[in-house]
């Protein structure tokens, strides 16, 4: 999946196209799109934040902070991550505010809807390797409606649009969600980075001294004691 000319002018295109959605209505809110320079892999995210609104970048809020510190523990740095990474969504535009008062709205069925083409677009165009969705809606998306204690930390075969990947998921890092707080699901997370920064290595995303501090560690786990 590495940016190859076709790509490139594909992305372009894609981007303004969407960019241009007002299929939701919604008013003042323009959708979040994604322009790494070398995608080689795909995360799946639920839907953009406020903040995201402001910045026009996936994941520039608190819940992308968390999520970059996660993947910094799989080697790669948030720079590296937009860099190599197409960050997709289950829908593109800030949902609004929870009626609860806590964290954002789920995306309604409608919404999830009108904007799937966007993303069957992309799985058919990039045909992404691995795919890490990212919270509830999106492991629905590819793995159906299981529970997280049994696909995070997983990496499991799955059938899209564009083909097949392998998925490794990971919870919502939001704050609004308690899941990770659970016992033994810090531990799940753990063994899902574990498991990207393999993939991650084995497609050439990870940074030089990432690769090289992966080998170390190996060598180490490798020498008899």
């Amino acid at each position: 999946m590495k940016r190859t000319p076709r790509i490139g002018r594909w992305l372009q295109v894609h981007a303004s196209e969407l960019s241009d959605c007002r299929r939701c209505g919604h008013e003042g809110v323009i959708p979040i799109v994604s322009r790494p320079a070398e995608p080689r892999a795909m995360l799946v995210g639920q839907a953009p934040g406020q903040t995201e609104t402001i910045d026009q970048r996936p994941f520039a809020g608190r819940a992308g902070k968390t999520l970059f510190r996660w993947l910094e523990r799989a080697g790669l740095n948030e720079a590296r991550a937009r860099e190599t990474l197409y960050i997709a969504a289950i829908t593109r535009c800030y949902p609004g505010p929870s009626p609860s008062g806590r964290g954002d709205r789920v995306p309604s069925r409608r919404e999830r809807q009108l904007c799937a083409d966007w993303l069957d677009r992309e799985l058919i165009a990039l045909r992404p390797p691995v795919i890490i969705p990212v919270g509830r809606l999106a492991i629905e998306r590819f793995l159906g409606p299981v529970a997280l204690d049994q696909v995070v930390g997983r990496a499991i075969p799955v059938d899209h649009e564009g083909g097949s990947s392998l998925a490794i998921s990971l919870p919502h890092p939001s704050g609004a969600s308690s899941w990770i707080h659970q016992s033994g699901h810090a531990r799940l997370v753990e063994d899902a980075l574990a498991l990207l920064r393999d993939r991650f290595e084995a497609l050439g995303m990870l940074v030089p001294e990432a690769t090289a501090r992966a080998g170390a560690r190996d060598a180490r786990e490798r020498r008899p004691a």
